[in-house]
């Protein structure tokens, strides 16, 4: 066993799914390719369905020519494919996990099962391996969101894994941690004195997060309206990156001390509850619309559409976060389908200077502002203000971009995909990009008081064309605290 490779059956319980087609797949593939995975590591596929070896080998084949995006290297598509074994098991019945343990070799490799099925499920697995009697302390299990619909089902959810493992044997995955703009957000907050020194209320203004979709729900209307946006984007993705915005410097980038800081973020968040919902937070559904002059169909006539549906597919707060470092500093989060375009990215926002005396070019000067952007285009940029070059017309001031787009200053070189990084840490039993239980935990809470809040109110959500950025209303949210949406 290599000891910066470490040797692993990397099991996948639900490989003939989306999610192993579309980012497990060429997150290994790239992994593979970059000699990442140790020689005799494998890849162990696990379905229900009756199918041979080498059928198995052509659909990878296949989901890899499909999905990975960039010509395939044959030679290292040929080791990948030699690593893969495929193995029968219905999941709900614990005897047919005696198949698993007779091709696992755990005095050999690490073994790694990766749950890419429906978190009911979990249950089965996990019992199912504990049957077969090959949990080790080495074991490790990875949990794809989501995870659970509120704080009692994410209980039980882990609840059912921790009879069987350790809290150090379970990675909860929230891919949007694995992102090379997310990690970067860490390198400039506490490696450039410029930004540690002034991340606080002294300096900053207001912090906006948008995670905003084009698409619609493209099939998954059953799913989708049984959580909404709050459930399926804010419980996870935002709050993980407002927690990487708002936390404290952590002592060292080792698992428990990265996770405890996020941890005090979630703790000192104010409650938002049927007395203030009101002025917190806006909910919208998306009517009828153009997106890039294509017509939409509206939510509620999309197949399998319920006409009585009052699930959201857009979502915005305001976030106040009660310690010393956020004093009045509210964090704006905002996430939708059917929106103007695709976008994720972060805006700090700092405070206006207290006197302007350029007031030829503004009455007022503009705040400088640096934005991280998660997608589609990864980089950072910071918004200033410089001299239009000239003599004639006196000094006349105008915003400027300082962009930092990672192909660009990094030699095009390229930018690795979440789940490779995660995949990577996962391999090497490192989990401080993964969710700590308590995390989930604390998070559902608060995500909790606003559905309830939701419940009690009994005020459908508010239309918005697709195509547009939201309802009227989130324009207000803002605009009542003399703020408004960057765009």
């Amino acid at each position: 066993m290599g000891i910066d490779k470490p040797a692993c059956d990397f099991t996948i319980y639900g490989v003939l799914g989306d999610l192993t087609r579309r980012k497990l797949l060429p997150a290994l593939y790239q992994l593979d390719k970059a000699d990442l995975l140790h020689d005799d590591t494998r890849i162990i596929g696990i379905a229900r369905h009756k199918i041979t070896r080498q059928e198995f080998i052509e659909k990878m084949r296949h989901n890899l020519q499909t999905f990975v995006k960039e010509t395939l290297d044959e030679d290292v598509l040929s080791r990948m494919l030699a690593r893969m074994h495929y193995v029968l098991v219905n999941l709900d019945i614990p005897d047919e996990y005696q198949r698993i343990k007779e091709i696992v070799d755990q005095e050999q490799r690490i073994l790694i099962n990766y749950f890419s099925v429906a978190p009911f499920l979990f249950g089965d697995i996990c019992t199912g391996l504990h049957h077969a009697d090959i949990i080790t302390p080495e074991t490790r299990v990875v949990l794809e969101k989501p995870i659970g619909r509120d704080l009692e089902s994410s209980r039980v959810i882990n609840d059912t894994v921790a009879r069987f493992f350790n809290e150090d044997q379970v990675y909860r995955i929230d891919h949007y941690l694995g992102k090379e703009t997310v990690m970067n957000l860490m390198a400039l907050r506490f490696a450039n004195s410029i930004f540690t020194t002034n991340w606080d209320h002294n300096t900053i203004d207001h912090v906006q997060i948008t995670v905003a979709e084009e698409v619609g729900i493209e099939g998954r209307w059953g799913y989708f309206d049984k959580s909404g946006q709050l459930r399926d984007m804010v419980q996870n993705h935002l709050m993980q990156i407002l927690t990487l915005v708002a936390m404290e410097p952590p002592v060292n980038l080792n698992d428990d001390s990265l996770r405890n800081e996020k941890l005090k973020v979630l703790k000192a968040l104010r409650p938002i509850t049927e007395d203030n919902i009101d002025r917190k937070v806006v909910r919208g559904q998306y009517g009828d619309g153009f997106i890039r002059g294509k017509e939409v169909t509206g939510y509620l006539e999309e197949k399998d559409g319920d006409p009585s549906s009052t699930t959201e597919t857009f979502v915005a707060i305001r976030v106040d976060i009660d310690n010393w470092r956020w004093a009045d500093v509210p964090f704006y989060l905002r996430t939708g389908k059917g929106m103007a375009a695709k976008r994720s990215e972060v805006v700090i926002i700092f405070k206006r200077l207290p006197h302007n005396i350029f007031p030829d070019s503004y009455n007022n000067l503009p705040p400088n502002k640096l934005i991280i952007r998660l997608q589609p285009d990864e980089g950072v940029e910071i918004e200033m203000l410089n001299k239009v070059p000239g003599i004639g017309d006196g000094l006349q001031l105008q915003r400027t971009m300082l962009d930092l787009s990672f192909c660009e200053a990094f030699n095009n070189s390229r930018i690795a995909d979440a789940y490779e990084r995660l995949i990577l840490e996962i391999i090497h039993g490192h989990q401080a990009l993964f969710i700590h239980r308590e995390e989930v935990e604390r998070s559902w809470t608060w995500i909790d008081s606003i559905h309830a809040a939701w419940q009690k109110s009994h005020e459908p959500p508010k239309q918005y064309p697709a195509g547009s950025w939201g309802p009227v209303a989130s324009v207000a949210l803002l605009a009542r605290d003399d703020r408004e949406w960057e765009e």
